[in-house]
């Protein structure tokens, strides 16, 4: 790109910081890919108000209009996007992606915002549901913890819009995950214990596995051993046989007994327990390799698994690989474990 210079740049960043300089729409544009933050956290101004209407009818009835046009089809289109935004997330990291995220969201808002009927709002509650914990798990990557937290009531919303317990319970879970990691696992520990009494006797093997996976790591975070062990035996009786890990009712899971393996080493490393190396080597030899991000944290996991066992020429050759791959996804989560297990070693 045609930037200004270094000795430019470091005036430039210093008079955006101070509030001296404007920050220009160019620029911006690169800022927000760099640091994998929406328009509005980077300039800190509120969005301009839409023009006026006389009386605001005219401009109402116009979005109804436009909303209740969104049929099948629409829908259809809604979910490809997200479901591109996802693979290339997966792949390459969430921190380029928060533009399109930001106008993907910002569509099916207006699309549900202005659908009247529930035959019309349902489609696209629930095609919301799925992007919004997309966009949330995309935000705790990027360390923009209170827009990921945002984004799961937003996605909790559109799941009781769409009467879809199995998306609200999803959203619940990771949710959980946003209170372990401000320091608050036993809370994260209800949360989800929540969202399994959320979905009572209705949920899939798969979902149902997700959710006692995510009970025992957040349970060994709390150093609630029995518990922690107790749930991982749950979700390795729910888990279904076979190596298909898209759960056909829920696309925002993928499981399968190799990714559960993987998770399970985690937990028992996060426990310091013995059995964690050779989960986690297992699930090392049968992980996809496009699931970029993911490897990360496998790496990240048998590097803290070393380290428990005091083997540290181990520890550091996967912190390497780790720090590598969380580089190459621009993952601001993965980097904070590499960086705090380096300090251990």
């Amino acid at each position: 790109m045609d930037v200004a210079s270094t000795a430019s740049l470091r005036v430039y960043v210093s008079e955006w910081e101070n509030e001296k300089r404007a920050i220009s729409d160019r620029y911006a544009g690169i800022l927000r890919k760099l640091l994998g933050v929406t328009d509005t956290e980077l300039r800190d101004a509120p969005a301009a108000p839409a023009p006026s209407v006389a009386d605001g009818y005219d401009d109402l009835l116009s979005r109804i209009d436009s909303a209740s046009s969104v049929g099948e089809s629409m829908v259809t289109a809604f979910n490809a996007q997200t479901e591109l935004l996802r693979t290339m997330d997966r792949q390459m990291g969430a921190a380029g992606l928060v533009d399109q995220m930001t106008g993907h969201l910002a569509a099916l808002e207006e699309a549900l915002n202005f659908a009247v009927l529930p035959t019309a709002r349902r489609p696209v509650a629930l095609a919301l549901a799925g992007a919004s914990t997309l966009a949330a798990w995309q935000a705790i990557d990027s360390g923009a913890v209170e827009r990921a937290w945002r984004h799961y009531e937003l996605a909790k919303r559109a799941a009781r819009d769409a009467e879809a317990p199995m998306y609200l319970a999803h959203a619940m879970g990771e949710q959980a995950f946003v209170l372990c990691e401000a320091g608050r696992p036993a809370l994260g520990v209800e949360l989800v214990r929540d969202a399994q009494r959320t979905l009572g006797n209705d949920g899939s093997p798969r979902l149902w596995a997700w959710l006692r996976a995510t009970e025992a790591e957040l349970c060994a975070h709390a150093g609630m051993v029995d518990d922690c062990h107790r749930a991982l035996d749950k979700a390795m009786d729910c888990i279904p046989d076979g190596p298909e890990d898209r759960d056909p009712d829920m696309l925002s899971i993928f499981l399968n007994d190799s990714h559960l393996t993987r998770w399970q080493g985690n937990v028992l490393g996060l426990l310091g327990e013995e059995g964690a190396v050779t989960s986690l080597y297992g699930a090392l030899k049968m992980m996809d390799p496009t699931f970029v991000r993911a490897r990360a944290g496998l790496h990240t996991d048998l590097a803290q698994a070393h380290l428990t066992r005091a083997e540290y020429d181990d520890a550091q050759k996967h912190l390497r690989q780790a720090r590598l791959l969380a580089g190459r996804t621009g993952s601001v989560r993965q980097r904070r474990r590499v960086d705090l297990l380096s300090e251990r070693l």
